[in-house]
């Protein structure tokens, strides 16, 4: 497919689940919800083999997703995949292996949450920042008005609760895959993949700042290095989407060794 026929959110043919998932994202994803399931799921008491996670992968398909509706686990392998085509360390390569590991929060979720199967909004989707006024670069912006925080003055203004140049670490975001993921990772203790890799994990699905240009009040020095790491993964994340699968098994011979270089042959608690 071109690129322009990717994240085509105004296409005719889009589903309608695509356009209730947003909606239901930015009507309940505010600083209450997210800072409830910081505490819910930031507990690392549920320790799982890295491979098992990736197995788990192959009963969640992405709602949110208007590009493709195969297992997960497909997109990860298809990403990697060019990754490794293209000649990239095999950190990177690793990178997009794994970036989306933390929708199996999906096996502890609940439909209440927007962490299930069948509630997906709480997990999956482009992020925003909570706390302050949402940008109209939001997938479908005129769901925003839905949020209860942007009636709040604490939260509706461009800074909201944040100082001008705090950069983006020091942000909330919506809850989703991204930052879990990025948590599981930096309590991982065998944890050594380098500070890219960590980037293009907890922000590949942060759109409207990486893509639309939105949160400059918020932006510093290190996030000008983020937005090179982030476009140069997204290219990988977004445009290899194709109809081709492969089986999980047969490419684990490769990628196994590399996990364990960066990640040790332990399991990771989640």
């Amino acid at each position: 497919m071109e690129e322009k026929t990717f994240r085509n959110y105004e296409a005719v043919d889009i589903s309608a689940a695509v356009k209730e998932h947003y909606r239901k994202m930015r009507k309940n994803q505010t600083v209450d919800y997210v800072q409830r399931m910081h505490k819910k799921y930031l507990n690392f008491d549920k320790p799982m083999p890295l491979w098992e996670a990736m197995v788990h992968l192959n009963d969640l398909i992405d709602v949110s997703d208007p590009d493709i509706d195969l297992p997960n686990v497909q997109h990860l392998i298809q990403s990697a995949e060019a990754i490794r085509e293209d000649g990239r360390p095999d950190w990177m390569q690793l990178t997009g292996l794994l970036h989306d590991l933390g929708k199996v929060m999906f096996l502890w979720g609940s439909d209440e949450d927007g962490t299930s199967q069948a509630e997906q909004w709480g997990m999956v989707g482009d992020v925003f920042v909570v706390g302050c006024a949402l940008p109209d670069s939001c997938v479908y912006p005129e769901f925003n008005a839905l949020n209860k925080d942007m009636q709040d003055p604490r939260y509706n203004t461009p800074l909201g609760v944040y100082e001008e140049g705090c950069g983006i670490d020091n942000l909330d975001l919506a809850w989703g895959h991204d930052e879990y993921f990025y948590q599981v990772l930096n309590n991982h203790k065998e944890n050594s993949l380098p500070e890219e890799a960590m980037a293009m994990i907890r922000y590949h699905s942060f759109y409207p700042w990486h893509s639309g240009g939105s949160y400059k009040q918020f932006l510093n020095k290190k996030d000008e290095q983020y937005l090179e790491w982030i476009k140069d993964f997204n290219k990988y994340d977004l445009y290899t989407k194709s109809p081709k699968t492969y089986d999980l098994e047969e490419i684990r011979e490769y990628y196994q060794p590399i996990a364990e270089k960066y990640l040790g042959k332990g399991p990771i608690f989640w």
